[in-house]
């Protein structure tokens, strides 16, 4: 998608797994911003009179040979530059800085002490405040005309600038969370250092995006594909608004999905958002296509092609369907390796990314995905959807097939399926403070003894997962009050049958992903 008529930031992404996450703290400040290619030529970002660059991070280092680079010419544009990590080590490489390799790299967090106040880089950001670091090359010599602005204990420059080029870089990541006033140091550059305002906002993607999917559709037919979540509920009115009867919503009932879940979404989609919405009942077909499948990519693979076979189908009774809108994230697309960070690494397979069959009928429409959760949330908003549709907690579109650890059948998603309604609605009634961000049931492989009245049982250990976090890229496990625990541990063991034990999961991620599959 392009902006008209509004001032542009282009990202340079190196390969980093947060150049998106990067372009959300940007469109956090009120400023418009475009990712693109590290190699991309000056020529071309020239002739979109860019108003800044930023350069991402990336897992290479500066220092071999073959190391990502950028065209010679952004150097001397006289463009307003901001380097992170990799992209404040390679500044440093090109204006002659020394550059060396760790002999211990640095990860994870540091304090920094802020040295120099010539600038207003660090305007509202204390002496001394938490980062967070990820390098294994550190600058330890600056060129003329550049200066330290701040470091850490093992860090010397552990940010850097030019003020009068304005060019400036920092080695630690300000666009995390865990980067205490992150935010605070990437509006600094965009508004006092750049120039720029803070006049972008979701109204405006919302007209680009209704503009540039009736450009891209024409009069053609679309379906969509709905799976109840507020992902494709938002994608659904966004497209809806743009070309109206254009649109026909298809809903897979795969038999994976939540309790009385099915239902609901049908009378949500109908009379709530009044789209047209086709029911499909393919709970046996994708049931006997799991039969024996216990790899989890195997099952993203399998659920998403067949989710493809099952919209081709529709798509004979809507004549002129030429093309498949999905809510496709970016928390997906970076999961399973974006074309831009092509040093990226794949973690799983999504149905709306790597489980695509390579032959499809239909062209994909994908309006949201260069955005995160809460922004598409902020999105529906936006566009009026009801608050219960919006605030819905994430769900995967494989449904309960990856939170069943192993083979998927009627008895195993029958227990995963009750004892995830349990943990719902317990969480659901619970008055807390930070509310999860996300929680469910896991049936794991595993069984073991216990004991149920006078009886001896072998039976099923059920996991149950909840999690606070701001965008899916990072989480944290809640805590939950030691009462509520027990409540649903309690009613799990009592109420589902074939389980005996339960087990809480408090890992972070990363490690782990949010899913156990």
């Amino acid at each position: 998608m392009t902006q008209r008529n509004a001032p542009t930031v282009f990202i340079l992404d190196f390969g980093a797994q947060y150049s998106q996450l990067i372009a959300r703290r940007v469109r956090e400040s009120g400023v418009y911003c475009e990712i693109v290619p590290h190699d991309a030529p000056w020529s071309a970002l020239s002739a979109r009179d860019p108003a800044a660059l930023i350069l991402s991070g990336g897992p290479e280092s500066a220092l071999v040979d073959d190391a990502p680079d950028m065209d010679e010419a952004i150097l001397e544009s006289g463009v307003p530059i901001f380097g992170i990590c990799y992209g404040m080590q390679l500044l440093a490489r090109e204006i002659g800085a020394e550059l060396v390799k760790l002999d211990h790299a640095e990860y994870g967090p540091a304090s920094l002490i802020v040295g120099n106040r010539d600038t207003p880089l660090f305007d509202g950001v204390p002496d001394e405040s938490r980062i967070w670091m990820s390098h294994g090359d550190s600058v330890v010599r600056l060129p003329e005309g550049y200066v330290a602005l701040a470091s850490t204990a093992r860090c010397h420059v552990a940010a850097m600038g030019n003020l009068k080029k304005k060019i400036y870089a920092t080695q630690f990541h300000p666009e995390v969370v865990h980067t205490q006033h992150g935010k605070a140091i990437l509006a600094n550059f965009l508004h006092e250092i750049a120039g720029l305002g803070d006049d972008w906002k979701m109204e405006n993607f919302v007209e680009r995006a209704t503009a540039e999917i009736r450009e891209k559709v024409g009069s053609a037919k679309v379906i969509c594909a709905l799976s109840g979540g507020v992902d494709s509920a938002v994608a659904a009115t966004l497209v809806s608004r743009a070309i109206g009867e254009q649109l026909t919503c298809i809903f897979v009932d795969h038999g994976l999905l939540r309790k009385g879940e099915a239902d609901q979404v049908v009378a949500a989609f109908r009379d709530i958002l009044h789209l047209n919405v086709v029911a499909v009942d393919a709970r046996k077909r994708f049931l006997k296509k799991l039969r024996g499948i216990e790899d989890p990519e195997k099952k993203r693979i399998v659920i998403g092609h067949e989710f493809i076979r099952v919209f081709e189908e529709e798509a004979e009774r809507v004549k002129g369907a030429k093309f498949l809108v999905q809510g496709t994230l970016y928390p997906d697309v970076i999961e399973s390796k974006t074309p831009e960070s092509k040093a990226g690494h794949k973690i799983k397979s999504h149905h709306n990314v790597g489980g695509l069959p390579k032959k499809m009928k239909f062209k994909l429409v994908e309006p949201l995905r260069a955005l995160f959760k809460d922004e598409v949330r902020e999105l529906g908003r936006v566009l009026g959807l009801p608050e219960g549709i919006v605030r819905r907690q994430p769900f995967p579109g494989p449904g309960l097939a990856v939170r069943i650890i192993g083979d998927i059948t009627e008895d195993r998603l029958q227990i995963v399926r009750d004892a995830d309604a349990i943990v719902r609605e317990e969480i659901d009634a619970a008055p807390l403070d930070p509310h999860p961000w996300q929680y469910f049931a896991v049936l794991t492989p595993v069984k073991s003894v216990g004991v149920m009245g006078d009886g001896r049982t072998y039976a099923n250990l059920v996991a149950v997962r909840a999690i606070t976090s701001e965008d899916g890229m990072t989480a944290d496990w809640a805590r939950l009050p030691h009462e509520l625990m027990e409540r649903i541990s309690s009613r799990i063991v009592n109420e589902v049958q074939g389980v005996n034990r339960v087990a809480y999961d408090i890992t972070t991620k990363p490690p782990a992903t949010v899913e156990w599959e």
